[in-house]
């Protein structure tokens, strides 16, 4: 457990194993309401038992790290944070994997000068427009109005496969436990300023290998033809397709996504 301290009132929560011999590093980076946890059970142990490094980290705003709550968590300082964790701790043959918009995150990333031997995104892949900005500004408002519980319940029937969301049930639509979430909130900071993400990204320039890993019961961000067209944009692609996990592939299918990161890793 450690600690990257950007300024008096920030700091990065992150935990960094390097490899045996010379195999790369998986660099984790989570989604906008995500945290470390959800690599370092049987993905990052599974990793680092076939000599892989890894390393998992918490944005500012996220779990365990320290952050000035008036400033405004923006997806510039997000990517910005990343890559001075990245210089400071030196990561051994970078490959970025990132979920949802840390996807985005780790191709910017990549674009303002961070290395990386290979990268991967996890449904990630989608176009700007009305469809994804009402997304982005409702997600919000339920998470302000009825905090995580709210947006999980709103969300799950259309993230999660059949298969996860059966074992949520039993944990979901319960009364009294929706509560309006603090302005202060960090992962409310984070959501309200996901609006200026730029999704218009240049997915032609990334000329290193990538695994592009698509869940079929992603009924919200998942559009089959922007897909197709955005990741054929990319020279040197592979795409991995999930038909019984929705968004949340690392979560709904961790042994899957983890064999298939194997491979990727193998042929780096």
């Amino acid at each position: 457990m450690s600690f990257f301290h950007l300024s008096d009132d920030a700091s990065l929560f992150y935990l960094h194993t390097r490899p045996t011999e010379d195999k790369p590093t998986v660099v984790f980076i989570n989604a906008l309401i995500g945290q470390t946890e959800m690599w370092e059970g049987y993905i990052g142990e599974t990793l680092r038992a076939h000599g892989f490094g890894t390393l998992s980290y918490n944005f500012r705003g996220q779990v365990d790290t320290k952050f000035d709550p008036l400033k405004e968590l923006s997806p510039r300082l997000i990517v910005d944070d990343l890559i001075k964790l990245l210089q400071a701790t030196k990561p051994n043959r970078i490959v970025l994997v990132g979920l949802s918009i840390g996807g985005l995150f780790a191709a910017q990333a990549i674009q303002n000068g961070a290395e990386a031997e290979g990268l991967v995104l996890i449904n990630t892949l989608r176009k700007p427009g009305l469809r994804l900005d009402w997304i982005n500004k409702s997600t919000f408002r339920a998470f302000e109005a009825g905090g995580r519980e709210l947006l999980l319940d709103l969300m799950a029937p259309m993230l999660f496969g059949p298969s996860r969301l059966a074992e949520m049930r039993c944990d979901a639509l319960k009364d009294d436990k929706y509560k309006i979430t603090a302005e202060k909130d960090g992962h409310l900071n984070l959501m309200r300023n996901a609006v200026l993400a730029d999704w218009d990204f240049p997915w032609h320039g990334l000329d290193i290998p990538t695994l592009v890993m698509t869940g079929f019961h992603d009924r919200v961000f998942f559009v089959n033809q922007d897909v197709l067209e955005l990741s054929a944009l990319m020279p040197n692609m592979k795409r991995i397709n999930f038909e019984d996990a929705g968004h949340m592939i690392p979560i709904e299918e961790p042994k899957q996504f983890t064999d298939e990161l194997l491979i990727f890793l193998s042929t780096l």
